[in-house]
């Protein structure tokens, strides 16, 4: 499968995944060498010795996982662009995964992006967690995945989910991914949004955003518009003058 396709099969993966209770315990490097080549930069990267010694310069690297701290230093010195680092203490749902990204330009932090397996295909939506740039090009871009898409998300686009970084919100600057984000995670009325994100609590009380949220609660959970309850209005129910409220100015 590798030799024809360039693509590893699941027996190749499951040889280099670290266990599944040293993922859990925090940052750790994956490298997806699966090839036997004339290369060793990771293994003189290493301050930690978790990439042990090689025998022969054709070796592949092979990790003391125990030993392994999740730095990256290996990752930004592989020319074959082939260690990622993972890190599943990252929440109870979600996972962090640090790509190797050599390409321009690199992606906003809090961007929404989509997450591409070993095959280029999408396989999850993503959160731009931080961008590190590097002297040697070779930047560090950290995704925020779920759990369950860590051993798979090796590369993502950002031009399938441009949309998702539109601003819902305006008032508060929420944009439609975090708005998908918050629905995905179980919150199902504009109140509940509301009350996390704080879209609509802004000065014209959901105007705007009110409706396209309910918009994208339908689409998830295939309720009808009418059906859904509204979400609670604040006074002023408009938008009004401070003179008026003073009254300093009459309301015609």
């Amino acid at each position: 499968m590798l030799i024809k396709t360039g693509v590893p099969d699941i027996e190749d993966i499951m040889e280099i995944t670290p266990p599944k209770r040293r993922r859990e315990k925090g940052p750790v490097a994956v490298i997806e060498c699966f090839q036997r080549i004339p290369c060793n930069p990771c293994y003189t990267a290493c301050r930690f010795g978790a990439i042990k010694e090689f025998e022969d310069i054709n070796d592949r690297p092979k990790i003391d996982y125990d030993k392994c701290t999740g730095c990256g230093l290996c990752l930004t010195v592989c020319p074959g662009l082939a260690i990622f680092i993972v890190d599943e203490s990252y929440s109870e749902k979600e996972a962090l995964v640090k790509i190797p990204y050599e390409f321009l330009p690199l992606p906003e932090e809090g961007s929404f992006v989509i997450g591409l397996n070993r095959e280029g295909k999408p396989v999850c939506r993503a959160q731009v967690k931080k961008v590190q740039k590097m002297k040697n090009k070779t930047n560090i871009v950290t995704l925020v995945v779920p759990k369950e898409r860590s051993m798979d998300v090796r590369s993502f686009s950002m031009k399938d989910y441009d949309d998702e970084n539109t601003i819902i919100c305006r008032c508060e600057g929420i944009t439609l991914g975090e708005v998908r984000k918050l629905i995905q995670e179980g919150y199902r009325t504009v109140d509940e949004i509301k009350r996390i994100s704080r879209a609509g609590m802004g000065p014209c009380q959901g105007r705007t955003c009110r409706q396209l949220i309910m918009q994208e609660i339908a689409k998830f959970t295939g309720q009808k518009m009418e059906d859904m309850l509204m979400p609670t209005f604040r006074p002023p129910t408009k938008p009004i003058k401070l003179g008026i409220i003073a009254g300093g100015e009459s309301d015609e």
